[in-house]
């Protein structure tokens, strides 16, 4: 079975077909989608800014880490629920979308950015901890997340708008 024929038969199963024409509930699941995009995108905005060294230079990195990142992996988990179910939704559709898939292949980056981070950069915190502008690698990382973000978010936005470009 292909994968196309797989999302369509998903698509066709009651639960898909309820959910998509559902008046509240996709709303409602669209809408915690988008709040904890936000959660997601503005902790880990406030910890990529602290590695690029360009906010909170006398707070330690650790410190930053340490009380952000349990918002940022909660927003983050409940981002990836949800964005599953409103892709349960309409699979058909969203495989389709260059953009969804766009947005997905940027959401597997920041994530291998995210855990490259914490393998190999952040096991060595204590060695630029309290440097109000943290070595190169540290502020590379940084500004490859603060990138991968900007591409999420911007693919998407530009799910809804994949017939007008490509008609």
């Amino acid at each position: 079975m292909s994968l196309f024929r797989f999302f369509e038969w998903l698509g066709n199963t009651a639960w898909s077909v309820a959910f998509h024409e559902s008046r509240y509930v996709f709303l409602l699941v669209l809408m915690i989608h988008v709040l904890t995009l936000s959660v997601f995108v503005g902790t880990a905005l406030m910890i990529d800014l602290r590695l690029l060294g360009k906010t909170m230079t006398h707070v330690p990195v650790s410190q930053v880490v340490t009380r952000l990142m349990p918002w940022t992996e909660a927003g983050f988990v409940v981002m990836v629920v949800t964005g599953a179910l409103l892709f349960y939704a309409a699979p058909v559709a969203r495989y389709e979308n260059i953009f969804f898939r766009f947005k997905m292949a940027a959401l597997a980056m920041a994530a291998v950015n995210m855990w490259l981070f914490r393998r190999n950069v952040y096991r060595r915190v204590a060695e630029w901890d309290f440097d109000a502008v943290p070595p190169r690698r540290v502020r590379m990382v940084g500004a490859v997340s603060l990138l991968l973000l900007a591409l999420i978010i911007t693919a998407g936005r530009m799910m809804a708008y994949q017939d007008y470009w490509f008609g």
